[in-house]
């Protein structure tokens, strides 16, 4: 049996996307994933990515936000980066055997002006651009280990 596939998404608040990735994924590749998540400057988990998601059926209430130095010595099989500016930013992994990058509009309003209610359809959108992705992703990674 194989090690699971190792898995580090990266974004800049590890807030919104990279957290709904890292349930996507998780969810996707079950045990055969071990899939973390952190930010070049961490904000805290966004209590709108744990409700959209919830809606959904993956339940990352019990993340953290993380900051990516806590992972530079760590091997991965992969590093994703979800934001340009985390793609910009990110520390180089040499314990990581490929990055990647696919980004990903942020839902949050930086402008703090916007009620949860108004940010809603944009996180599930989000949320719903990421599980696409992340299905896709995690089928064709696992896929390639068995061939």
């Amino acid at each position: 049996m194989n090690e699971p596939l190792r898995v580090l998404v990266l974004c800049t608040g590890n807030r919104c996307r990279s957290q709904m990735a890292h349930g996507w994924i998780k969810h996707h590749g079950g045990p055969d994933v071990d899939v973390f998540s952190a930010g070049t400057k961490p904000h805290g988990v966004h209590p709108l990515s744990v409700r959209v998601m919830e809606e959904a059926g993956v339940d990352i209430s019990h993340h953290t936000s993380d900051h990516v130095d806590q992972y530079l010595d760590d091997d991965f099989d992969i590093v994703v980066t979800v934001c340009d500016s985390a793609k910009e930013t990110c520390p180089v992994f040499p314990g990581a055997r490929r990055t990647i990058h696919h980004a990903f509009d942020d839902p949050d309003d930086k402008t703090g002006t916007m009620s949860d209610e108004e940010l809603l359809p944009t996180f599930r959108r989000v949320r719903d651009e990421i599980r696409g992705w992340a299905e896709s992703f995690v089928q064709q990674e696992l896929a390639a280990r068995t061939t």
